[in-house]
Parts: C-alpha cells; sequence; structure tokens
C-alpha cells in the first residue's frame, strides 16, 4: 500500500463526476491512512505541470480522476519512472480502466486497486514528443473524433454513435502510405489506427488482441467498403469480431510511420496532429496500480 499519493482531479470530467468520484475516492484512500495530495488541474498544462511536480517531489504514487485524457497526461509525467499511476475512472470513454477492469462507475471500489498496490508495468506507445496508452486513431476514426470532440450532446458512447453517422455522409477512402518496421506500403483505406492498448473510443476493440506489455504496436487497417457495409460491421467493434472481415488487415511491429492527406491523428483521444506522424513502441515504459 503506497504511504503518500497525489491524486489530480479533472473535476469536469464526464459533466461533473469528476469531483464526486474524487470525493468518494479521497475518502476511501484517507481511511486507511494513506496520506493523499489533492490537486486540481484548470487546464492540460497546469495538470501536467502538477504530475510532474508531484512525481519529482517523490510521492508513492500518482492517482488521476477522469477519463482517458487525464490518463494520458499522467503518461507524459510518469514515462520511464517508477511511481505508478492510479486511476479513478470518472470521464466518458475509461478505456484504460477497461484495460485492467478497474470498477468505471464505482470509485470507492476503483480506489482500493490503489490501496491494494499491485503493479504491472506496460509498454506506452510515443508519437512526435508525446506517449499514449491506447490507440492512435488515423482516419474515418480520427474524422468521428474530431466532431464528437465539438459536440455538447449527447454524454458517452452516443456522442461517437452520432458522429459516425453524421461523417458517414461524406467519408471517401484515403491513399495511405505506411512504413511498418521499414517496409514501405501503399494501400487506400477507411482509417488506420495503431494500438498500444486494444479499444479506444469507450470500447470499440479496434485493436482486438492488442498486448499491453509484448513490445509491439497492432497496426489496424480496414480497406475500403460500402457505408452500408462501414455501418453493419460497427458494431462487431464493441466485440472484436471485426478481425474476421476480408476487408481488415492486421501486422504487429515496432515502429509505423503513417501519412494520409487531410488526417489529423487522435491518441487517447486527444489530438495528436496531421499525419505524416511515426509511432514507436517504448517497452515497460509505465507502471500502473492494477
Amino acid at each position: 500500500m503506497p504511504r503518500e499519493i497525489a491524486l489530480l482531479t479533472n473535476p469536469t470530467a464526464g459533466k461533473g463526476r469528476g469531483a464526486r468520484a474524487r470525493d468518494a475516492a479521497l475518502a476511501r484512500l484517507r481511511s486507511v491512512g494513506i496520506a493523499v495530495r489533492s490537486l486540481e488541474g484548470t487546464d492540460p498544462d497546469q495538470a501536467l505541470r502538477l504530475a510532474r511536480e508531484q512525481v519529482t517531489a517523490g510521492v508513492d504514487a500518482l492517482v488521476v480522476v477522469g477519463g482517458d485524457g487525464m490518463v494520458n497526461i499522467a503518461a507524459q509525467a510518469l514515462a520511464g519512472t517508477d511511481t505508478p499511476l492510479g486511476i479513478i475512472p470518472a470521464g466518458t470513454g475509461n478505456d484504460v480502466a477497461r484495460y485492467f477492469d478497474i470498477p468505471r462507475k464505482d470509485p470507492g471500489t476503483a480506489a482500493e486497486r490503489v490501496i491494494a498496490g499491485e503493479v504491472r508495468t506496460i509498454d506506452l506507445a510515443r508519437v512526435l514528443d508525446r506517449y499514449y496508452v491506447s490507440v492512435m486513431a488515423a482516419g474515418f476514426d480520427a474524422v468521428v473524433n474530431e466532431r464528437a470532440n465539438r459536440m455538447t450532446w449527447p454524454r458517452g458512447q452516443m456522442r461517437y454513435n452520432l458522429a459516425t453517422i453524421a461523417e458517414l455522409r461524406t467519408f471517401r477512402p484515403l491513399d495511405y502510405v505506411l512504413e511498418l518496421d521499414g517496409n514501405v506500403v501503399h494501400t487506400p483505406a477507411m482509417l488506420v489506427a495503431i494500438g498500444n492498448g486494444p479499444s479506444f473510443g469507450g470500447g470499440l476493440r479496434i485493436a482486438e488482441g492488442a498486448i499491453l506489455d509484448d513490445g509491439l504496436l497492432d497496426v489496424v487497417v480496414i480497406k475500403p467498403v460500402s457505408k452500408v457495409e462501414l455501418v453493419r460491421t460497427y458494431p462487431k467493434l464493441f466485440k472484436g469480431t471485426h478481425v474476421t472481415h476480408p476487408q481488415y488487415e492486421h501486422h504487429r511491429v515496432r515502429r509505423v510511420t503513417v501519412a494520409a492527406p487531410g488526417i489529423v491523428g487522435y491518441a487517447d483521444g486527444e489530438r495528436i496532429g496531421p499525419l505524416p506522424v511515426t509511432v514507436e513502441c517504448v517497452p515497460r515504459a509505465l507502471k500502473v496500480l492494477a
């Protein structure tokens, strides 16, 4: 059990669930004698600065309250250090919490994972000067993410579903250039996703089979399909059964460069920047209280 932790909260996560989850987790952690430094970041830059300060100060763990965006901020501060990450889910997608079966609706029970103190060491993906834990979207999925992030209603997974339907009206396959561990591939595709973990977007298991500690990235290519077929296949993403589709292609690599016109990459739900970008696996880079 850690003796002292920093609890970093996004109070606006999940339309206010962040503050409520923090209070429940804080009470449980302090009830067993853990010293808790409770902190809030008013914006991502301040949250990252606070996270780095606490890691430098030597806390036993950095615990974030929020969604995958807060996990992403923590990963920037924790990558390559011995300080573990704890997660109290309170966001929209909470995919990283899903990876470790952390309760997503019971912050008190999620806090028990921190109290138990059991650590799992996982890989991170690095793109440009940033790390990510889950998946980088680089196609139709990224376009959907752009739209979903502009929407204020509805909450949760339904936001992504509606954004998907809206983008289907105009989206066309893109011409991709992929460099997979040095091998160059030219291919048209609906999307390319680069997974460190298996899912994104609230349980869409696009990179089904991705292993968090195998030293590899999972590159998924969905080649051109009709809009009707894409809609029909979409529900399969929640179960990972899309892997049997004839237009599905999967590569495991240590490094990939992806290029396509007009696409902005998203990783852990956060905007990375326009393609082309290079992504590489950084083995055993993050410790997680899981």
